[in-house]
């Protein structure tokens, strides 16, 4: 047996440990919150609640190995922050918010997808919602398996819906919300590509392109800082504490503004102390983004723990206030969520997002385009932004699809700028035919060191000095040109695999969730 041999084996040993390590765990909190539901949750029917129990946090546990990867991603992949320093700080901070900012009253027919009032029948409701739980659960795992970041809550609606149909027919889907789903397939990735894309030119115009970056840096970043803060204290405080402490949302932006404010105040020095130390290049300026990015990372965690939680514990907090009243026979389109329920959904986002979280962290981090701090910095906050203007204009947005379509957006600008950039080194090229190579490629080095407004002098001047004729490219130059207008800068694979994700995710959980349901029924549970 030779060398290799026996190292491939290892390997293969090692990967085999590892993955019966996370069986392990994962079987450890399966059994520990059947205990823990044995104890806090409903007298009646402790089997089929702790049944229920698992399929919940197996559903929290598959929200942490997917959707969590759009909050930390970014910042994984512009190398603002370690793979295992990001794991840490979402899974504190996703547990956290579920646990603190959670137990606001959750819709348990999610998204009012189906009329609970055509669900009356006690058996059946149940049987709907653990069908629903465990369909959208298994096609979150199969999208994590496949490294396609998809949306929890359209799983959990496509879950609902088949299970719904099937216990109560076509009439008791409400078609108005499902068509707001599907709105939202095209609303999210637009309003998100636009905002980053924005953000981007904005930095780029005001930083980037300027000759002396460093003291663009110290004047713009501070404010980009404010505005960052503001966006995302008020994007906490909607999303999150807004459920402990309910407020309006003109008190929310004036407490958003005060404490931008003092933020404002508190890092302008710091910035500009260490924007003094920097080289004048895009990628030192860049590392005056790292602290702002782990910060989002932190918010948008913090968030989507507040909210997201509600799609594993919502149904699991309806079957437990089903089983408590089973002779009440009106059943309430609303539950409320205890304690261990939003504990168990807090615990079960964490430890999916540390076991099985960090193929779709690379994947939202680095498979789709190449993110700097700078690019990073633009996706975070188009996707603070997308989800607060989306919520005061009453859209239907999925901040899964949100932070994909910022990734897209901020990639094709690249792809964008690229070809008009290499057409302007074509035309000085072609304009200075015949010339010494060394002069040429001391113009170019000119024309790359000057600002946008400066290069735009330097064309126009070109192009009046009639240099016309030398512009006219022979077949094989337009040919060159075309190919490197072609270098993609998003990998089209990955685009093509996220969309097809997105398109088919409420259709197959709809017929997992209908399949769910009648074997739920076929195998009979009792009440």
């Amino acid at each position: 047996m030779d060398i290799k041999t026996i190292k491939r084996i290892e390997k293969a040993t090692q990967g085999n440990i590892g993955d019966s390590i996370k069986i392990a765990i994962v079987l450890v909190f399966f059994i520990i919150v059947c205990i823990i539901a044995s104890i806090f949750g409903a007298t009646q029917n402790i089997m089929l609640l702790a049944f229920a129990t698992v399929i919940g946090a197996y559903m929290a546990m598959n929200i942490g190995a997917n959707d969590v990867a759009n909050n930390v991603g970014p910042a994984v992949g512009s190398k603002a922050i370690t793979l295992l320093g990001a794991i840490g700080i979402a899974a504190f901070f996703e547990a956290f918010g579920a646990i603190v900012a959670g137990a606001d009253v959750v819709d348990t027919i999610k998204s009012g997808i189906i009329d609970p009032a055509s669900v009356r029948d006690s058996k059946v409701f149940v049987a709907v919602m653990l069908g629903a739980l465990f369909s959208s659960a298994i096609w979150l795992h199969l999208a994590t398996f496949l490294g396609a970041p998809v949306s929890t809550t359209h799983s959990l609606v496509g879950g609902v819906l088949g299970a719904g149909i099937v216990a109560g027919g076509m009439e008791v889907v409400k078609w108005a919300e499902l068509a707001k789903i599907v709105s939202s397939w095209v609303i999210s990735p637009v309003m998100g590509g636009i905002f980053a894309v924005l953000f981007l030119v904005l930095i780029k115009y005001t930083i980037t392109y300027k000759e002396n970056k460093n003291e663009a840096a110290k004047v713009v970043v501070p404010f980009l800082v404010f505005f960052m803060s503001w966006a995302f204290v008020l994007y906490l405080i909607i999303k999150g504490l807004n459920r402990v402490i309910p407020m309006h949302f003109g008190v929310a932006c004036a407490i958003s503004l005060v404490i931008a404010l003092a933020i404002f105040f508190g890092t302008r020095p710091l910035i500009v102390r260490k924007a003094q130390k920097l080289s004048n290049t895009k990628e030192d300026i860049g590392t005056l983004f790292t602290i702002p990015l782990i910060f989002a990372a932190a918010m948008l965690s913090f968030a989507h723990g507040a909210n997201d939680v509600s799609n594993a514990v919502g149904p699991l907090a309806a079957i437990n206030q089903t089983l408590e009243s089973v002779s009440d026979q009106v059943l309430s389109n609303k539950a409320g969520v205890p304690f261990w329920i939003l504990l168990i959904g807090g615990l079960g986002i964490s430890i999916g997002l540390a076991l099985y979280g960090p193929r779709l962290i690379r994947t939202v981090g680095n498979e789709i385009t190449d993110l700097d701090k700078i690019r990073a910095f633009c996706v975070a906050m188009s996707a603070a932004i997308t989800v607060l203007v989306a919520s005061q204009l009453g859209l239907p947005v999925s901040s899964t699809h949100v932070t994909i379509g910022a990734i897209f957006g901020v990639g094709f600008l690249r792809e964008y700028l690229k070809k008009r950039y290499y057409e302007m080194q074509q035309t000085i090229i072609q304009a200075h035919r015949g010339k010494d190579s060394i002069e040429v490629e001391k113009f170019l080095d000119q024309f790359n060191k000057a600002s946008v407004k400066r290069k735009g002098e330097i064309l126009e001047s070109l192009k009046r000095n009639e240099v016309k004729n030398t512009l006219n490219f022979s077949k094989k130059e337009k040919r060159s040109l075309k190919k490197a207008y072609k270098n993609e800068l998003v990998k089209r694979s990955a685009i093509n695999r996220i969309i097809a994700s997105w398109i088919v995710t409420v259709p197959i959980s709809a017929l997992l969730g209908a399949f769910s349901y009648f074997m739920i029924m076929w195998i009979g549970i009792e009440l």
